[in-house]
């Protein structure tokens, strides 16, 4: 920890231009001094702008992979890329795919320094300005840098949700660490202490940012964003994985689970009272389920975006991940069957069935339309020509580097560059969506209550809330009534199809502690055979995939953390 600490204080010193796509650079030469960068407003302005690139890269994670490629939301082409070692199980603390321990301290680091350059601005010149202007711009440079602290808060709460959620209890660093600090005395905080101080972080947040920027803002952390996270991590801390440690050997359980007093019942109590009150703050502030289920990915303006990462103009995605057929494509993401074969049945409501012979023969007919939005299937049009992810085709099997599953993803792409002339456009990784706040409302309501209860002011019960908004938008039948334990159901079914390729699947299938049966099953695929005009499908095993359930709940703490903070104990297992 003590090299990568001395690579932040470094980089908090160097002063680069920033735009959406830099990055604070070590190896920068600067002639500014670590006091110019504390006490200038634009400097400090840059530090705080700087937090931003530490949000997670979602449509390239692991070397161009997105983390579904983990999941048994999809299958990398590439058999090299580091992120197999998560579905072959070799991954280990020495060897972990994942950078997420590195890139998050860095992002708390940096907000802790935040937080201290924003205390010591210097705005003598202005605040002693008479002049009618030099007292207007004192107050808006008072107000922004009164909500920096702020945004600092809220993404520090961020990165240590992600650390969280992968590692359980961390060391809560509150102050800018020095070379002079003992690192060696730092103790992992149980789960319990992380969950308390990124929900009170949320709140403080929540109470100063604004609803909303204008557009040369957006992508700021907001008080929507803050109750967006409030109610993510609270739902998190009433979950299965998060309340039973049972399934570890372990001595520290208060690592790796909510050790206190308080009852399940509470805690999803809590979750559902986090979600109301996201939704009613959020609809109350022009926050909208968009009527395109699409331009939520395609548009970063849209009202249903609660928090986003915007990349720069480029078509790195596209070439990544277009059929192979296409120019430059490298189909890349590929979905699996598994992930297909949960999409619904549209008029029916009932799931696919592949002995059914009408819907094998036509397996993507009269499918529940998020599958189309989401995903390229065999014949479809695409670019102006069929998608041939048939045996013989231009991007099926016979072809190098075609897609293995049979699939190729389309929730994301830009359908309409065109690689050959280098266009390129902006994308938008989309963070928190409001969505899913109408998810988690509907499962942790149904915990405490059942499906036709309410929490908070929201008007909409459980049902309601996955009926009227979500399924509606995509022209599904509504839930009938139904009982407790057939809608968790539904709503697992739900969250799996909305949220696909969005980075919920993964944490998902651990908090509900279904991984075995998810992650450590093998992924599947369809292989298609063609005939005249006629197509027949054929589902196959793909890939092998390993999940142990002894220990790959949680990521294992990297190693050379454990050679320097002695005294901390690996997680179970590794």
């Amino acid at each position: 920890m003590k090299n990568r600490i001395y690579y932040f204080l470094v980089a908090i010193i160097v002063l680069t231009l920033y735009s959406c796509s830099d990055i604070l650079n070590p190896e920068t030469v600067t002639t500014l001094t670590e006091k110019s960068v504390i006490t200038n407003y634009s400097n400090t302005q840059a530090t705080v702008n700087a937090l931003y690139t530490y949000l997670p890269d979602g449509l390239s994670y692991i070397d161009g992979a997105m983390l579904a490629s983990a999941s048994d939301e999809a299958e990398f082409t590439s058999e090299t890329n580091s992120i197999q070692k998560f579905n072959t199980g070799v991954w280990s603390a020495l060897d972990n795919p994942d950078g997420a321990w590195s890139t998050n301290f860095k992002g708390i680091y940096a907000a802790n320094q935040v937080l201290l350059n924003c205390d010591s601005v210097k705005m003598d010149y202005l605040k002693y300005d008479t002049t009618a202007s030099g007292q207007q711009q004192y107050k808006t440079k008072l107000s922004n840098i009164h909500r920096w602290k702020y945004e600092a808060r809220f993404m520090r709460a961020f990165f240590y949700f992600e650390l969280v959620k992968r590692y359980g209890g961390v060391p809560i660093l509150t102050h800018s660490l020095t070379l002079k600090d003992n690192y060696t005395d730092i103790p992992r905080d149980s789960l319990n202490t992380c969950i308390r101080f990124i929900v009170n972080e949320c709140d403080s947040a929540a109470s100063v940012l604004p609803d909303n920027y204008a557009d040369d803002d957006l992508g700021r952390a907001t008080k929507a964003a803050a109750l967006a996270l409030k109610s993510r991590v609270l739902l998190y801390a009433a979950s299965d994985l998060f309340n039973d440690p049972s399934w570890a050997s372990y001595s520290h359980p208060e690592l790796i689970s909510l050790v206190d007093s308080k009852s399940r019942q509470a805690r999803w109590q809590d979750a559902a009272n986090a979600a109301a009150e996201a939704i009613t703050s959020l609809t109350g502030a022009g926050y909208a389920i968009d009527a395109s289920y699409t331009n939520v990915f395609r548009s970063y303006t849209s009202k249903e975006i609660i928090l986003a990462k915007r990349y720069g103009s480029s078509n790195s995605f596209e070439t990544t991940n277009y059929p192979i057929g296409y120019y430059l494509g490298n189909s890349g993401n590929t979905p699996t069957q598994n992930l297909v074969d949960d999409y619904e049945m549209k008029t029916t409501g009932k799931p696919f069935s592949w002995d059914n012979s009408v819907e094998a023969a036509n397996p993507y007919s009269n499918r529940d339309s998020r599958l189309g939005y989401t995903i390229l299937t065999n014949n479809v049009q695409f670019k102006g020509r069929a998608v041939e992810a048939y045996t013989g085709g231009a991007d099926g099997k016979g072809v190098s580097k075609a897609t293995k599953t049979g699939y190729y993803i389309y929730k994301y792409i830009d359908p309409d560059l065109d690689l050959l002339q280098g266009y390129t456009s902006v994308h938008t990784w989309v963070i928190f969506r409001l969505a899913e706040m109408y998810l988690n409302y509907a499962e942790a309501v149904n915990e405490v209550s059942g499906p036709d209860s309410k929490a908070g002011a929201v008007s909409l019960t459980a049902r309601q809330a996955i009926s009227n908004t979500i399924r509606k938008r995509v022209g599904l039948r509504l839930i009938a009534p139904i009982t407790k334990d057939s809608f968790r159901t539904i709503v697992r079914h739900e969250r799996r199809i909305e949220l696909a390729f969005e980075d919920h699947r993964l944490w998902d299938v651990r908090r509900w502690m279904i991984a075995k049966e998810t992650l450590g099953v093998p992924a599947r695929g369809v292989e298609i055979t063609k005939s005249d005009t006629t197509f027949t499908y054929k589902r196959i095993n793909v890939e092998d995939r390993l999940f142990d359930t002894t220990k790959m709940y949680f990521y294992p703490i990297p190693q050379k953390e454990l050679q320097i903070e002695k005294g901390w104990v690996q997680n179970p297992g590794w």
